[in-house]
């Protein structure tokens, strides 16, 4: 196996009594574009800041390739780590032209690196330019720039869509992503919008607490969540208690076969699009809200013993209306968790709202 192009092994850091990183644990492949998705206040920005060498670790040990920067009584300074730091205000200077900015801290003799970059970032024409006379998305390619010119080992940038809008965002981020693979950089991007990371990361860390739950590609956080933690924080779902007994367990959508589990307590989690919704009078349920977005739609159905779910659909459909009885019917895989985490999803079974057990 390769060396990891930067990997950090139970680094911890506090700020007085608050725990900021707590045996943050961190192997970044060569190549990789990953997002260290949380939510606000786990630790995300605290642990980019200390691989950056902007904040020292109280314990731990970092490495940038095979160089050891922080630990066992050694820290390498920021500026000696070849790790490209993108803000999430992106501090460009405003008195300073774009070649002046992305110039900024290079020696003399690497200069002619400016030139390089604003045409990878598609700005060369715009080298002259002010930071004021420019998009939000043009001043975000700035800022990469100046990060690549250096020809760090690795980039890490800072919630680095969060000053755009919503309109821009999606957009801009696509570009980066792209830009970032074509440089063949090896970067990390704080996030706590899991679309954003599931959408343009090849892995996804969760993060939690100051820890990292799990890291995998965004098909396995999103499709195999090792715990019922993660699960909650990727994707939206359908959670609910259960109890294994004899293999089965019987939940508010019928009874779901659970073969080779142990009786015992579980939650069950059924995402909104491994469920389908037919007009049927006798189905048991009822649409109570509904979100037409073109493309799919989401619909909210209620249970006859009270309980709401959350179904998405591909396309138009145009009988699910306000007040629709409709049946439910499980056409996708289930997760099991129980007290050890999470159990291998069951795929394959269709499970109606009226208890009946069929074939998926």
């Amino acid at each position: 196996m390769s060396q990891p192009a930067l990997r950090c092994e139970s680094v911890t850091k506090s700020f007085g009594n608050t725990i900021a990183v707590d045996g943050f644990d961190l192997p970044l492949r060569e190549g990789c574009l990953l997002a260290l998705l949380g939510p606000s206040g786990c630790g995300k920005t605290t642990a980019l800041r200390v691989m950056a060498g902007l904040e020292r670790a109280d314990a731990g040990d970092i490495w940038v390739g095979d160089r050891h920067v922080q630990g066992h009584g050694v820290f390498v300074a920021p500026e000696k780590r070849r790790i490209g730091m993108v803000f999430q205000d992106w501090a460009l200077f405003p008195h300073l032209d774009v070649w002046h900015n992305v110039a900024f801290g290079l020696p003399r003799a690497e200069r002619a690196r400016v030139d390089e970059v604003l045409e990878m970032v598609r700005l060369e024409r715009h080298s002259e330019r002010m930071p004021h006379e420019l998009s939000g998305g043009q001043q975000q390619r700035v800022a990469l720039a100046r990060a690549l010119a250096p020809s760090p080992q690795v980039i890490l940038l800072d919630e680095p869509f969060s000053n755009l809008d919503a309109t821009l965002r999606a957009k801009v981020r696509a570009e980066v992503a792209d830009l970032l693979r074509a440089a063949g950089a090896t970067a990390i991007f704080v996030t706590h919008d899991q679309e954003e990371a599931l959408s343009i990361a090849d892995e996804v860390a969760v993060m939690a607490d100051g820890k990292v739950l799990q890291l995998g590609t965004p098909h396995e956080v999103y499709g195999a969540p090792r715990t019922r933690a993660v699960a909650g924080m990727i994707g939206s779902g359908n959670f609910f208690t259960g109890r294994v007994e004899g293999g089965r367990v019987a939940t508010p959508l019928g009874v779901v076969p659970a073969p080779g589990l142990a009786d015992g307590p579980v939650d069950v989690l059924v995402r909104p699009e491994s469920l389908q919704l037919r007009r049927s009078a006798d189905g048991g349920a009822t649409v109570i809200h509904a979100e037409f977005y073109g493309h799919d739609q989401l619909i909210r159905a209620r249970l006859q013993d009270g309980t709401t779910i959350d179904v998405r659909l591909l396309g138009a459909r145009p009988d699910l209306v306000l007040g629709a009885d409709v049946r439910v019917e499980l056409a996708g895989p289930v997760q099991f968790f129980d007290k050890q985490g999470a159990v291998s999803p069951l795929c394959g079974i269709s499970v109606l709202s009226n208890g009946k057990l069929a074939a998926g």
